[in-house]
């Protein structure tokens, strides 16, 4: 139990008021640094996710641009965009969708930034594979140097072990709890299927993830939000209402039943920012590690391209679990105990308000789709991290091995100590990556700028 209070002391302020502060802070920060060129140039941005590029041939990488950020959604579209938007709404109230919007605004030149440097920063490993991140872009780029390794082995660290458990072991289990209380499958067998298809698909290295994620992020993207629009519009006629009490709520100073004058906007604040990043990962430092592995003539093109993430994953994906929670009249609902309805249960809540039993199917499948794309996604991310502190083509197959393992771990065991410590290293790991973004925003600058002039004589 006193490791427990520990670690859930320790995770309260590695995910409190100062580390929310200084994640938002670094974005307004690097989108001022920047003149507002990641907002102005989002179109842009949009664009070339959708193009197909013409100097693909001759550019070093593994995989193209769009694979990358594919790989790079498949991280973060997960159980977050379902469960966690769910979660936010009550626990912040309905306002907190509002504060994830404006957390990712700002996270655009956050996810741009750390492209830039993961890109400028890369290296061409032995095998042909490039490798970069945060951890190299501290190493090669901080003006101490030995200040620089030292964090860059931190971040690595961290990441290594975070890939375990909120990129592997709760995205198991939320896959195995989903099917076995939807279709009541086994957990055992879930687990062993799992880990069967990730094992399949961790052989093929970087560029069989990509080709996996490159099909499967898009295709459910594309199904959830189709869904989910359905749902908004038969229940159109209580969508004014719910988005006119999400913009309340977000900046509501009156005081909430037994408590002080803006306690409402402080939760709203609270639990909207700190689940929007941990939904889109801007400034965590994870993202750029795919952007490394992309095929891209300048690193400020891929800044822009991986940007989109955080507009797909929040602006879109995690509106849309808003505004059907919202427009469905789910959101305030008890269960039979007389507990409010939160989590995955909202979400289904409001999708079957409209659509039945389909509905159920619905986020089911989203969450067993978007949660084993966040397993290969995070699988890159640690398996750079773990390279990084041994550098050693067998270390990195034990990795691939020993990962593959624990997914059946996490289908079948509950593991909230494991849990709350993967939970932490998530978030120490941005401690090093807004250090060496805000150290190094003038190497940011200086590529965005560069782009720009090219960008102009393209118009």
């Amino acid at each position: 139990m006193k490791f427990d209070a520990l670690i859930s002391t320790v995770n309260n302020f590695v995910w409190g008021p100062a580390m929310l502060i200084l994640l938002v802070g670094t974005g307004v920060f690097l989108t001022v640094r920047l003149k507002f060129l990641p907002w102005r140039n989002l179109g842009y941005a949009l664009k070339l996710v959708f193009s197909k590029p013409k100097y693909i041939d001759g550019s070093n990488g593994d995989i193209t641009p769009f694979q990358s950020l594919m790989t790079a959604l498949a991280a973060t579209i997960g159980t977050g965009n379902i469960v966690g938007v769910a979660t936010a709404m009550v626990l912040g109230g309905p306002g907190a969708l509002v504060w994830m919007w404006i957390a990712a605004i700002f996270g655009l030149s956050t996810k741009y930034s750390e492209s830039v440097l993961a890109v400028r920063y890369r290296v061409k490993k032995p095998n042909g594979q490039m490798a970069g991140g945060p951890m190299y872009a501290l190493e090669q780029g901080f003006p101490q140097k030995q200040i620089g390794k030292v964090l860059a082995v931190l971040f690595a660290f961290f990441a290594s072990l975070a890939s375990f458990g909120i990129g592997n072991m709760t995205q198991a289990n939320s896959i195995s709890d989903a099917l076995q209380s939807t279709f009541n499958i086994p957990h055992w067998i879930t687990g062993l299927i799992i880990l069967i298809l990730v094992f399949i698909v961790l052989v093929g290295g970087i560029q069989s993830i990509g080709r996996v994620c490159g099909t499967v992020v898009p295709v459910m993207g594309i199904f959830y939000f189709v869904s989910g629009v359905i749902v908004i519009i038969i229940n159109h006629g209580n969508l004014l209402p719910g988005i006119s009490m999400i913009f309340r709520m977000a900046f509501s100073t009156k005081a909430a039943a037994g408590g002080a004058g803006g306690m409402i906007i402080a939760q709203a604040l609270r639990y909207g920012v700190a689940r929007g990043v941990f939904s889109n990962e801007a400034g965590l430092g994870s993202a750029p590690i795919a952007a490394a592995a992309a095929k891209t003539d300048h690193p400020s093109r891929q800044g822009y391209i991986n940007m989109t993430g955080t507009f797909f994953d929040t602006i879109i994906i995690c509106s849309v679990t808003g505004l059907v929670i919202a427009s469905s009249g789910a959101l305030g609902s008890v269960d039979a105990q007389g507990n409010p309805v939160t989590g995955v249960r909202l979400t289904i809540a409001a999708f079957s308000s409209a659509l039945g039993q389909a509905g159920t199917l619905i986020v089911t499948i989203g969450i067993a789709l978007f949660a084993f794309s966040t397993i290969l996604g995070w699988e890159y991310y640690g398996e750079k991290s773990f390279e990084y502190l041994i550098d050693h083509p067998i270390a990195t197959k034990i990795y691939r091995i020993i990962y593959s393992l624990i997914t059946y771990i996490g289908a079948t065991t509950a593991l909230q100590t494991v849990w709350n410590v993967s939970d932490t290293m998530n978030g120490l790991m941005a401690i090093p990556n807004l250090i060496c973004l805000l150290v190094l925003s003038g190497k940011v600058a200086e590529e965005c700028f560069d782009f720009q002039q090219r960008y102009r004589k393209m118009l």
